[in-house]
């Protein structure tokens, strides 16, 4: 099946790569032509504009595009709408805001355009553990492009049959799921991202207790020189609390149990916000990823071992760089 990209940084072009590899076509576009070029060497179609990017497209088309979300892939979006015609279909694959989807299905509908929003999980490593998906539009849209969302996804590993399951969409299991209707997938997508927010916090927090044990302000019975790296590894192992968040930590420790090469300066992307105002909308008591959020604000001003913890798993799964040294947040 052929799939068009626009975008093509740290995931759009392992998205593209990963489809490639696995039988189906791509046509690419970027405004950095070393990156089509690239990905055009490894068997891609690339394109120098956008008019050319549609015009290689097979109709029905199906574009993907994969930029920061906001007015970036607003006006990416709305320059694609003019080029392409009725029954083709836009994907929004990046971490726009439900209700921004909401609106524009609603506006691409009106020109006979299909749009579905694909939260999309996997960072730097989805290329080879696959991206779990989140997916709003219409059912017809999303079964027709089922092989795409199908290779892309994880598939089902070695993860246990969850009992009680039987009968139900066995997508789900394969790491994608329908949610909904257009933005149900970017909400899903929100929700996922706010709650990581809390999960990471939990683990940072903890780990920054571990390291405190031997403070100088305990009493010299009651202190304790913890091997930070070594807990992390044999959590992982048997305990109630391993994740990959998790295996990204022990790695980050076993490299530096110091995390010298972290600031502890942690960005918020946008998801944790959008999900605390969700849970204010809804009357929904959200105290942990309420709190989650806020220590992010805080860490770009003082720095402690948990931010440094926080950085290191954001660098593991999603390849986040820090800022320069000096800047402000």
């Amino acid at each position: 099946m052929q799939l068009g990209m626009i975008g093509l940084g740290r995931m759009g072009g392992n998205i593209v790569r990963r489809l490639m590899r696995n039988g189906h076509t791509a046509v690419v576009f970027d405004k950095d032509a070393k990156a089509v070029a690239s990905l055009a060497a490894e068997g891609a179609t690339g394109a120098a504009t956008l008019e050319e990017f549609v015009g290689k497209l097979e109709k029905p088309r199906t574009a993907w595009v994969m930029l920061p979300a906001g007015a970036i892939t607003e006006a990416a979006i709305e320059a694609l709408a003019k080029l392409m015609q009725e029954g083709d279909v836009i994907i929004d694959g990046g971490n726009t805001f439900w209700q921004d989807d909401v609106r524009r299905g609603k506006a691409l509908k009106e020109r006979g355009l299909s749009y579905l929003d694909v939260g999309t999980s996997g960072g730097v490593w989805g290329i080879e553990r696959g991206y779990c998906m989140m997916i709003g539009g219409d059912k017809q849209v999303v079964d027709r492009l089922d092989p795409i969302f199908g290779t892309l996804a994880p598939g089902k590993g070695d993860i246990p049959h969850t009992p009680g399951r039987d009968g139900r969409d066995s997508r789900v299991e394969r790491g994608y799921i329908h949610a909904g209707p257009v933005g149900a997938g970017h909400f899903v997508k929100m929700i996922h991202n706010g709650i990581e927010y809390g999960l990471m916090q939990a683990y940072a927090e903890g780990f920054d207790i571990l390291k405190n044990a031997n403070s100088e302000t305990l009493l010299a019975e009651h202190r304790f020189d913890f091997d930070i790296a070594d807990i992390a590894e044999v959590w992982r192992r048997g305990s109630v609390i391993p994740s990959w968040l998790l295996d990204l930590t022990a790695s980050a420790l076993a490299e530096s149990p110091g995390l010298s090469g972290y600031s502890g300066f942690v960005e918020d992307s946008g998801e944790g916000r959008w999900t605390v105002n969700a849970a204010i909308d809804e009357a929904v008591p959200a105290e942990v990823l309420t709190a989650a959020l806020f220590a992010r604000f805080r860490s770009r001003k003082e720095h402690t071992f948990a931010e440094k913890i926080l950085s290191a798993m954001r660098a593991g799964f999603g390849g986040h760089k820090e800022p320069p040294k000096g800047a402000k947040g």
